[in-house]
């Protein structure tokens, strides 16, 4: 058991290993905090922030009193290489917010639409003209975490459809579009 803790065995392998270890927790952490910072969670992020940077400080404090140890710097690169794939991993995972999908279709739309609608999927669909002629356009605004359902959707009922996501930073979720929020105006057009 002393072998175990002996100098040696912790200068470089226990050492490294921890670092390792740690700066995959800050990378991670700092890549979830990036993303919060772009969805605007204003209050999550200081918060993540602070513990991203106290686990940065104690490894980097190990570190500068290790500097003849080049196994920690192969720990500290490494830890940060893959401290980036699982901060995207866990980031894929949690899924935070909104998605706004585009159906861009030369098909008839209707069943597409339809299924999208029975599953809860909120769409506003539109008529227009492309490069080949009359499309419809379909939009759907939609949780992150339903993004693989959407897309199995477009496969199943309009494989050859263009489809498009991006990002929305927010979204007003308690609007209401009933007919009495529409000026005068709007209802009279064609």
């Amino acid at each position: 058991m002393k072998e175990l803790f002996s100098p040696e065995i912790f200068d470089f392998v226990i050492l490294p290993l921890l670092i390792f270890l740690s700066r995959i927790i800050d990378v991670s952490l700092d890549t979830i905090r990036i993303i919060l910072v772009a969805k605007g969670y204003k209050r999550t992020v200081p918060l993540v922030g602070f513990f991203q940077v106290l686990v940065w400080i104690i490894v980097i404090t190990r570190i500068m009193q290790n500097l003849d140890n080049w196994l920690c710097y192969i720990a500290y690169a490494g830890g940060f290489a893959a401290g980036n794939y699982i901060g995207m991993i866990i980031e894929e995972k949690i899924a935070l917010g909104y998605e706004m999908v585009r159906v861009i279709t030369r098909l008839e739309a209707d069943e597409l639409i339809s299924q999208l609608r029975e599953g809860g999927y909120g769409t506003t669909s539109v008529s227009a003209v492309g490069n080949l002629g009359e499309v419809a356009i379909i939009y759907i605004i939609v949780s992150r975490k339903k993004i693989k359902d959407i897309i199995n959707l477009i496969a199943r009922y309009n494989p050859k459809a263009l489809y498009t996501i991006e990002d929305i930073r927010f979204v007003n979720k308690d609007l209401n579009y009933s007919t009495a929020a529409i000026p005068n105006v709007m209802r009279n057009r064609p």
